[in-house]
């Protein structure tokens, strides 16, 4: 077993926390096509399109809620805006038949000066009103997209780890950003174009019939058309624009995880097939894009061909009214204006479909986020705990990351408060998973996991993370300084404890040796620090934290020699009186613990001191110790 370890330096990180990307990604070629399967096969049913779209009116529906006030104003506004609009072809039909006088006669043409006059008023109401329009709806668009995001980000925090390991990194972001962005363009864009529509055909059909029944019958024949093309349009669209969405993203969980891995990429040349996945999906995108514009290209010309069909129909026949006298010039005029003013809103329809169908399409995904419930659920009756003294025991525990498949078929367990045991095996014997359960990562499929005989599913979250903290071998480092990475626990922390924290487990040297000494910015991922420095950090952030159980899983694994044996005495005496669970293939480090569990098969089958199991000179252990001891000769 190897116990070297990089130099501690920017640039000297190890690449097997990374070489892992490259090991799922040779199994992202099919991965990726699974996950779009948030949907894809679902949509094939009637009865889950149905449950996906009430979903999702679910979530618009609690977001406009809060808003539902101004929206009524905002609807008012939106009437007054178009009755300015539908007034004007009427006031140019009252000018033409009775402002302007025939030539033969030379009449008043102070009528027709009135008849301009309101005019000019309503293209004034008309422009007002469209920019307070503006103004309030682009203030409650954006207090809903906060609200959303908002919830979002909230609920993706509370849900369990098991969720986030089946859940992409990739995805979560297609949830934040380009699907927030589809529903903001509705919000945008939407809103108003689907309310001006509704009016203006409904307003302009009655005004029609008003002018003149039979020329309003006539210019209303196309209305069946226009129903069958615009049905067929939100059908087809609403199909693919849900597939626009799943490909979408697609194209960003490649991307994501192609560049959080980038390191790994070109170390293990992997760049041309990253590529030929990419370019994959990123053809699949266009597909799917293309397939929406066939459909808007085929909407919009039939939608302007009936339009257009309609005003010569119109136009023929009123010429032929107007010839026997029984319309005037004006009615006509105004019949061909409202007409355009008719079919102009069917343009702005099919604009709407574009943006609602994408934009339903993310509310769906989105809502099936929000509705994820925890698979660590938060306790109906909470039992209270004080003064924790930090008993850890396990109760016929039995857990399955696959269904029928045991890590642990039923385990036995009790670290009294204040000791230090160290679990140790080879792997997949159940070492990480009896951590992830001590620290209510997952529950336990049968049986209890306990601190000071309290479940720990009858605890509250704040509580159970409060006593309960565990350091991992990855070390995630935040964006910020060092000084905000290691207060991160607590940050309420005075300058003057964070640097305690830091001294004790040795980590004050480097950090002072930074440019910015504990205000140096670690930069992305920590990526200004070497794999022992980030490690060194956490430690600081966890013994900073003060909890009563401190579980170390492989939180040693990157520290050369010096800096290991550094934080070992640190240990010490940062564990003392304290329970601590610690995982480690470095036997150095086991040497610090009370007591030593080697785990085969999720069952204990050696338990006691380093010492007794490496005297009584049989066992598992002791062939460890020996061939640990042998690796350093």
């Amino acid at each position: 077993m190897s116990t070297t370890s990089p130099t501690p330096g920017p640039g000297n990180e190890p690449l097997e926390d990374e070489a892992r990307v490259v090991a799922e990604n040779e199994d992202h070629e099919q991965s990726w096509r699974g996950v779009a399967a948030d949907n894809l096969s679902e949509e094939l049913t009637e009865a889950t399109t149905v449950r996906l779209r009430d979903r999702s009116r679910r979530l618009l529906g609690d977001l406009l809620r809060p808003h539902k006030k101004w929206i009524w104003i905002l609807v008012g506004i939106v009437v007054a805006e178009n009755a300015a609009r539908l007034s004007i072809p009427f006031l140019v039909k009252e000018g033409i038949d009775n402002g302007i006088p025939p030539i033969q006669e030379s009449g008043d043409t102070s009528f027709l000066f009135t008849v301009v006059g309101i005019v000019l008023g309503a293209i004034v109401v008309q422009a007002v009103t469209r920019q307070t329009f503006l103004v309030l709806s682009g203030r409650i668009g954006q207090d809903m997209l906060f609200e959303l995001r908002r919830r979002v980000f909230r609920h993706f925090q509370k849900l369990s780890p098991a969720f986030h390991d089946d859940y992409t990194s990739g995805r979560v972001i297609s949830r934040q950003t380009s699907d927030v962005d589809a529903i903001y363009e509705m919000l945008e864009t939407g809103f108003d174009g689907l309310v001006t529509a509704v009016l203006t055909l409904f307003g302009t059909a009655v005004l029609l019939l008003v002018l003149d029944l039979k020329l309003g019958l006539v210019a209303l024949l196309c209305f069946p058309f226009l129903v069958v093309i615009t049905n067929w349009f939100r059908k087809a669209s609403a199909k693919t624009y849900r597939v626009t969405r799943e490909k979408v993203a697609l194209v960003i969980v490649h991307f994501v995880e192609s560049m959080g891995g980038i390191r790994a990429v070109q170390a293990f040349r992997r760049e041309d097939r990253n590529q030929e996945i990419f370019d994959d999906v990123n053809d699949q995108y266009r597909v799917a894009n293309l397939r929406a514009f066939r459909l808007v290209a085929l909407f919009m010309p039939g939608i302007k061909l009936i339009g257009n069909v309609t005003i010569a129909v119109v136009l023929l026949y009123g010429a032929f009214l107007a010839f026997e006298g029984e319309v005037t010039v004006g009615v006509l005029a105004a019949f061909l204006l409202y007409l355009r003013q008719f079919f102009e809103p069917m343009q702005e329809i099919s604009q709407f479909y574009n943006t609602f169908q994408s934009a339903s399409a993310a509310l769906e995904k989105l809502s099936g986020v929000l509705e994820e419930e925890p698979s660590v659920a938060e306790p109906v009756s909470p039992v209270p705990l004080h003064d924790v003294r930090g008993e850890v025991r396990f109760d016929q525990v039995r857990f399955e990351y696959v269904d029928g498949v045991a890590v642990l078929p039923g385990l036995d367990l009790t670290v009294p408060a204040g000791q230090t045991i160290a679990l140790v095996g080879t792997t997949g014997a159940g070492k990480t998973t009896i951590a992830k359960l001590v620290s209510r990562f997952y529950d336990p499929v049968r049986g209890s996991v306990r601190l000071d005989g309290v479940d720990l599913r009858d605890l509250v979250e704040p509580t159970l993370r409060r006593s309960i903290v565990m350091v991992t071998q990855e070390n995630y480092m935040f964006g910020g300084t060092v000084a905000d990475n290691i207060r991160f626990g607590r940050p309420e922390a005075t300058m003057e404890e964070v640097v305690a924290a830091a001294t004790a487990i040795g980590a004050h040297e480097f950090i002072t040796a930074l440019p910015d000494g504990y205000d140096t910015d670690v930069a992305n991922r920590g990526g200004r620090l070497s794999a022992g420095q980030r490690q060194l950090v956490a430690f600081a952030r966890a013994f900073l934290a003060d909890p009563d159980v401190l579980i170390l899983d492989e939180a040693t694994s990157s520290l050369d020699v010096p800096s290991e044996r550094l934080v070992q005495r640190a240990l010490r005496t940062i564990l003392a009186e304290r329970t601590a669970i610690i995982i480690a293939h470095r036997l150095s480090t086991v040497e610090i613990a009370d007591r030593v569990l080697v785990l085969e098969h999720g069952r204990i089958i050696e338990d006691g001191s380093p010492h007794d199991l490496v005297e009584g000179g049989e066992g598992r252990f002791s062939d460890l110790h020996d061939a640990w001891l042998a690796s350093l000769a």
